[in-house]
């Protein structure tokens, strides 16, 4: 198997950091925009699409700042999945920033996934 590389892609968010972190955050806000439904038993979280579930384990939370998971079958290895706020000191411009690890071949996949995730995520939060 080979290595998963790591890359970040930032979006440009029109709301505030309190707001966007509930929907990165929370089963109810990541099923609104990223999988059709989500559950948690303390630090799991199951993710469901259409016929198919994923657990995910909450490595790290810190509030209105990052969120970041690693699915179960990543465990061992230092791949995980984060979500991390970033707002500007000056312009108080909100951004996203997603860090994420894809096989070399499936780079450009897995960005234009992120793109259309991120896409619905601003739909939900009126902040296209």
């Amino acid at each position: 198997m080979s290595a998963k590389k790591s890359f970040s892609i930032e979006y440009d968010f029109h709301a505030s950091p309190q707001l966007l972190f509930q929907y990165l955050s929370t089963p109810s806000g990541l099923s609104e925009w990223f999988a059709d439904n989500v559950n948690s038993r303390g630090e799991w979280f199951t993710f469901i699409w259409d016929d198919s579930e994923e657990n995910a384990l909450l490595l790290q939370k810190k509030n209105y700042d990052k969120v970041r998971f690693q699915w179960e079958n990543d465990e061992g290895a230092d791949y995980y999945f984060e979500f991390k706020i970033q707002v500007d000191e000056i312009t108080k411009d909100v951004s996203l920033i997603i860090t994420d690890f894809s096989e070399e071949d499936e780079l450009e996949e897995s960005k234009m996934l992120w793109d259309n995730l991120v896409s619905d995520l601003k739909q939900v939060l009126g902040a296209s």
